[in-house]
């Protein structure tokens, strides 16, 4: 659900939100009823307030990665509020490790300022209901400010993790794996953190068997989708457009199809580029519609019927490698691309299958 734009960003909040807003208000009921005895059913107003005193500390802390993700240039979706907190959606990445650490690093910091400012208030404040609301804004935004310093996707801490491996090693996909796979030792330990506050002789709630665990299967399931994204992108080929270019007839845009087709096959061309009246490239010939038209039909069939207009996308540099090509190509889905060299002459088409099959060969 929508709820308003800061920062020139959108804003929603998750309808599993509602879930763990309902939950919260319950679990600080009973400490409303100590804070202020005699509230009655009011107590569950109370919470639900704190509850959404310290979402929006949360917000505020999502909207310092948003301000940096834009200072440096990287637009921003989106700002969800959801059941483990909060998630802001970045428009691409950054292109330093210096702009990772700082996005990722922003964040905790607001929390933990936010923390301590509000800390001081409590020798200050009366007692009740302001006590614990300023205690509890606090100590939240402290304990979230540490916990996503945590070395271990998806937290920031696992970002920042990732910007100091990408520094050292020079490749963002392996720092990626690296966080990832920490991020995943991280919700293996707290899928056993009831067990393990059993062994040091702590107190666990019933709520604590339902929360760690799920709170594990969210972790792991984040971490995993980081290392699964990155090892793809880690094993993308150096895939080359100009080794990967089919060798290409140039022909009028009137030319029957049959009389392109046997020229083609003639020189060993793998592909055809119909011209208009001035000799400029204006579409390249499709070779899946190329074999719809019947035999007996191509005779009468002018090329520029079977090619599709060269729009903005379908013409790439021919010196487009690995992920540049890949970009590039996704940008513009097509089944061929017209290949040009730095002045404008054609080199050739690459088509969208050659580069499939070259990625097969190359990915265990």
């Amino acid at each position: 659900m929508r709820v308003g734009t800061l920062v020139g960003v959108d804003v929603y909040v998750s309808t599993t939100w509602i879930l763990i807003a309902a939950l919260f208000t319950v679990t600080l009921a009973p400490a409303v009823e100590e804070a202020k005895p005699g509230l009655g059913g009011l107590k569950y107003v109370a919470g639900l307030a704190f509850v959404i005193l310290f979402y929006l500390s949360v917000l505020l802390h999502e909207m310092s990665h948003a301000v940096a993700a834009k200072r440096y240039g990287i637009a921003v979706h989106s700002i969800t509020l959801s059941f483990f907190g909060g998630a802001t959606e970045i428009e691409g990445e950054a292109e330093t490790p210096g702009q990772e650490f700082w996005i990722a690093f922003v964040g905790p910091v607001t929390s933990l300022v936010v923390g301590g400012v509000m800390l001081p208030f409590l020798w200050v404040v009366p007692d009740g209901l302001l006590e614990l609301a300023v205690g509890g804004v606090a100590v939240t935004n402290i304990v979230v400010g540490l916990l996503n310093l945590v070395p271990g996707l998806p937290f920031d801490g696992g970002r920042v993790l990732r910007a100091a491996v990408w520094a050292a090693t020079g490749n963002r996909h392996r720092s990626t794996i690296i966080a990832g796979w920490s991020g995943r030792v991280i919700a293996v330990l707290v899928a056993l953190a009831p067990l393990i506050m059993v062994s040091a002789g702590l107190e666990v709630r019933t709520i604590d068997l339902f929360f760690f665990p799920l709170l594990a299967f969210f972790l792991w399931g984040a971490a995993s989708s980081a290392i699964t994204y990155a090892t793809f992108r880690n094993r993308l080929p150096d895939l080359k457009a100009r080794t990967l270019a089919r060798r290409t007839l140039s022909v009028p845009g009137e030319l029957p199809l049959s009389e392109a087709i046997r020229r083609a096959q003639e020189e060993g061309a793998g592909g055809i580029v119909a011209l208009d009246s001035s000799g400029h490239p204006q579409g390249i010939v499709v070779e899946g519609a190329v074999q719809v038209v019947p035999e007996e039909r191509k005779p009468w069939t002018p090329v520029s019927m079977v090619a599709r207009s060269l729009v903005p996308g379908l013409m790439l540099p021919v010196d487009l490698s690995g992920e540049r090509l890949i970009n590039a190509m996704q940008k513009t889905p097509a089944t061929e691309y017209l290949l040009v060299e730095a002045d404008g002459t054609i080199y050739g088409v690459l088509a969208t299958v050659d580069v499939d099959k070259a990625f097969a060969l190359r990915t265990p």
